[in-house]
């Protein structure tokens, strides 16, 4: 499960996708394999995957405890071809992501 918290080493990566018509159930399908693989990593926390209302973006919104947990989980990705296959679905708008703020009722 996603922890959203300030003071804490976790990195979150925020890759925002934006897809051809048709193209997100078959991208989201694609990142949710991806999550399996990444399960496998030490330091791999979470994956939750947003599609837009419109059907042109998916949100991938994935966690590690630290970062170098999350250059590991890129570099397995990376190398089981998952980073440059995700590139047939659509464009990609990774970043990597720290909580700064959060604000709750």
């Amino acid at each position: 499960m996603p922890l959203i918290q300030t003071d804490t080493s976790i990195i979150t990566q925020i890759n925002v996708f934006t897809v051809p018509p048709g193209q997100q159930t078959p991208l989201i399908d694609y990142l949710a394999r991806a999550a399996a693989v990444s399960r496998e990593v030490d330091g791999w926390l979470s994956a939750s995957l947003h599609r837009s209302l419109d059907g042109r973006r998916v949100v991938n919104y994935a966690q590690s405890a630290d970062l170098d947990a999350a250059r590991r989980v890129f570099e397995h990705l990376n190398a089981c071809g998952l980073i440059e296959g995700n590139r047939a679905y659509g464009e990609a708008h990774p970043g990597l992501y720290e909580v700064a703020f959060t604000l709750e009722r």
